[in-house]
């Protein structure tokens, strides 16, 4: 890969898109639409390295955590999807690859036998302490002052409203 210029990539390729005739809303858009996407590229990437020693994925590390955030440590599987906003599918892929590593486990509900439970082992539990710790650092400095991540948060909650996210 070549070294950074100092230019935008981002606000070239807007540049190009003004000129192509694809200007005002289209270009104002794809600039933002490309700016997140690049910004989630590069928190992934700080947040799997984060994690790495710890054998974890983020979807892996958000599900341990919301465990370890519970009452009990456990939830019904359908609603730690819920809790988490992805499909049954990935909790339960995510539910596999954890209790292989001896993290998560499977537990029949007491009261409703059509029900299973996703519960944090001691070990998980203890890991996901270490691993926030490490990853808590990844939070406090994410590359931009707290006045204006509170900005950014702000506006991608009106995206998430306005595309019905809650």
């Amino acid at each position: 890969m070549d070294e950074p210029d100092g230019r935008d990539p981002i606000a070239l390729a807007r540049s190009n898109w003004e000129e192509a005739g694809w200007g005002g809303d289209i270009a104002v858009g794809m600039e933002a639409v490309t700016s997140v996407m690049r910004a989630h590229q590069i928190l992934l990437a700080r947040i799997e390295a984060a994690l790495k020693p710890f054998r974890l994925s983020f979807s892996r590390f958000e599900l341990l955590r919301l465990l370890a955030f519970t009452k009990h440590g456990e939830l019904p599987i359908s609603k730690a999807s819920t809790r988490l906003q992805v499909h049954v599918s990935s909790v339960t892929h995510a539910i596999d690859r954890l209790g292989e590593a001896g993290l998560v486990e499977r537990r029949p509900h007491p009261t409703d036998g059509r029900t299973t439970l996703v519960a944090i082992t001691e070990p998980g539990r203890e890991l996901v302490e270490k691993a926030t710790v490490v990853l808590n650092d990844v939070f406090a400095n994410i590359g931009m002052p707290d006045d204006e991540a509170t900005a950014l948060v702000e506006s991608i909650r009106t995206l998430r409203r306005f595309h019905g996210d809650f």
